[in-house]
């Protein structure tokens, strides 16, 4: 059966072919001490979780000023801090100068992260 080259040029385009790459040199601002410097001053948000609570969107809807939701931890529980999901310390809600803060009670280990604890 002949090949067309319409089909020789396709096939020539899937080959795959030796490619050498040069060695990468090390030069003086790739060390770890210079890199974690640029990362120093990035921000980043924390967000501080008193509770939750499921409703149903039905009672959601109906929702308005004056109305209360009970979350599921009691005023003795700790408040749980979080760097996007991954909870990092737990603290105690305080007010300084007219405004809520935490203090940190705990900064959580892997081991405590991954339990969930």
């Amino acid at each position: 059966m002949a090949e067309t080259a319409e089909a020789v040029q396709e096939e020539s385009k899937t080959q795959a072919q030796a490619v050498e790459f040069s060695e990468a040199t090390a030069t003086g601002d790739t060390g770890a001490g210079g890199s974690i410097n640029l990362l120093l001053d990035v921000n980043i948000a924390v967000t501080v979780a008193i509770g939750q609570i499921e409703i149903p969107v039905r009672r959601l809807l109906q929702l308005g000023p004056g109305s209360v939701l009970e979350l599921d931890k009691s005023i003795d529980e700790p408040a749980d801090l979080y760097l996007r999901d991954m909870r990092f310390a737990t603290g105690s809600i305080v007010v300084v100068d007219g405004r809520f803060a935490v203090k940190i009670k705990r900064i959580l280990g892997l081991g405590d992260v991954a339990a969930g604890t």
